[in-house]
């Protein structure tokens, strides 16, 4: 059994820990806070492969990721939850009408299932959003949503069935090295001999990385989210209308965000996550405007906006690489991936396009 230990607790270094353990590894995972405190519970939770997604390749592993998550839903024992209700997008008009018009077609020839729809569809499969007028309108209908700190709970639960090791709160504080190669790490609570060490840490992983001498590039990219108390039931599937994008998440919560190119005002106020609710109640006028909690989280995002998956060669070839926005859409694959590439030696071609080394 190679020994592993996965260094970040947020939902992709959960389901790397997991894919391991279930094919036999033996795996320690250390998180520093809690599970999915960082990225992972800042996120929108949104799994697709939609429009923005490009080029080709990217796209299509983010549509692997999409099937990864429906496999994994079905092989687990304890419940995802993930809302399989896809998303609405529409614009009223302009240079962003006609760009979801070539996205859609585009997407289609790429073979994704989404379609453009008229003004009446949009208000049947979204029957409490008031969208204004409409120009151009698609749905995309293989899509989910998940809770993503109670998923990254899951996946950890079902790692530990399989004899993975949970230590939070706990982190890396230091690698022992010898001949190029990670031999032990140090923790605040000891150490432990290991064969391969995963950095999926999020916005942490270029300081843990560092102890080995590698160097991983990542760019600031702070998003904002609004989040409600808990309200009736009003939304199936996301739906994402100019300037504002809204879900419902399976604890009735909403959540709603305005920019998922990133925010250029990274404020936690209250008074901005107002103003994020009460734009997304234009769209959503049953919506009560009360706000839970804002969240400012810092996406993973390399300097060019790509994933960064795989080993460390040549500076340290132990050290596996994981770091990368659209996490959670990404996780459930990147732990099959992943695993593979760790456990049987090889290089899967999918992920040829995200090594570290093209920064090299």
């Amino acid at each position: 059994m190679k020994r592993a230990v996965v260094a970040g607790g947020g939902i992709v270094g959960a389901s790397i820990a997991l894919h391991l353990a279930r094919q036999g590894a033996s795996v320690t995972l250390f998180e520093k806070s809690r599970p999915g405190a960082g990225a992972t519970g800042d996120s929108f939770a949104w799994i697709n492969s939609t429009f923005l997604k490009q080029p080709e390749h990217y796209y299509r592993l983010n549509l692997a990721g999409i099937d990864a998550w429906r496999r994994l839903e079905r092989e687990m024992a304890g419940p995802l939850n993930i809302q399989w209700g896809g998303s609405v997008e529409w614009y009223a008009g302009g240079p962003d009408a006609e760009q979801l018009r070539q996205s859609v077609a585009q997407h289609r020839e790429w073979g994704y299932s989404t379609r453009l729809v008229d003004a009446e569809e949009v208000h049947r499969l979204l029957p409490e959003i008031a969208p204004g007028p409409i120009a151009s309108a698609s749905y995309s209908d293989c899509e989910g949503v998940l809770d993503p700190v109670a998923a990254t709970n899951a996946l950890l639960e079902e790692a530990m069935n399989f004899g993975a090791r949970v230590d939070w709160p706990n982190e890396v504080t230091s690698l022992e090295l010898e001949d190029g190669r990670v031999r032990a790490i140090n923790t605040r609570q000891g150490s432990l001999p290991v064969d391969v060490l995963v950095v999926a840490c999020g916005v942490d992983t270029p300081r843990v990385a560092a102890m080995a001498g590698v160097k991983v590039p990542l760019k600031s990219s702070p998003g904002v989210l609004a989040h409600t108390p808990p309200l009736p039931r009003m939304l199936s599937r996301v739906a994402l209308g100019p300037g504002s994008h809204v879900k419902q998440d399976a604890s009735g919560r909403i959540v709603a965000g305005d920019n998922f190119a990133g925010s250029d005002w990274p404020d936690a106020s209250e008074e901005r996550g107002q103003q994020i609710l009460s734009h997304a109640a234009r769209y959503l006028p049953r919506m009560a405007t009360t706000l839970e909690r804002v969240s400012l989280g810092w996406r993973v995002m390399p300097v060019d906006e790509y994933p960064i998956i795989g080993f460390a060669e040549p500076e340290c070839p132990n050290l596996y690489v994981v770091a990368t926005h659209s996490g959670v859409t990404l996780a459930a694959l990147i732990g099959e991936l992943s695993a593979i590439e760790i456990l049987d030696g090889v290089r899967v071609e999918m992920l040829e396009p995200y090594r570290l080394s093209r920064f090299h």
